[in-house]
């Protein structure tokens, strides 16, 4: 990654964040633009930018970090229910080119959506799927048949 990013200078406390929790490769903070309230971001604490890049050993850190933060605001909001995202480089939303994790606590008339909800231009669900189609492709990509 060229320069330091964002994320890369709240690690090292040159601007502040609201922790929520933190392991020692991993950090969690309230996003500053929440979309419900509680949603926090975990971070690895290197700035590597594509989830694939992590070693093994970090996205499991990392996963960690995710399932203890859900424990945190699953007791405070009274909820088991999340959103986990993740937008894998540019051209799938990231904004700041470090991987982060969103974790958005859901709660009955949050105002949040499905997956479908992300892609309204998409075809909507239901229907016949087309299973060649799928197949197909599943082959190309060297699935197992």
């Amino acid at each position: 990654m060229g320069g330091t990013t964002l994320f890369e200078k709240i690690v090292a406390g040159e601007i502040p964040c609201h922790r929520v929790a933190e392991g020692e490769h991993w950090l969690a903070f309230l996003d500053i633009f929440p979309r419900s309230q509680g949603h926090t971001l975990v971070i690895p604490k290197q700035g590597i930018q594509h989830l694939t890049n992590l070693s093994t050993t970090q996205r499991n850190e990392l996963f960690d970090g995710v399932c203890q933060v859900e424990s945190i605001l699953s007791k405070h909001f009274n909820t088991t229910d999340f959103t986990i995202c993740i937008h894998d480089g540019p051209l799938a939303g990231q904004e700041v080119p470090h991987v982060h994790v969103h974790v958005i606590p859901r709660t009955d008339g949050d105002g949040g959506g499905t997956l479908l909800s992300m892609w309204p231009k998409a075809p909507a669900i239901g229907g016949q799927a087309d299973h060649i189609a799928l197949a197909d492709l599943a082959k190309q990509l060297g699935g197992v048949q």
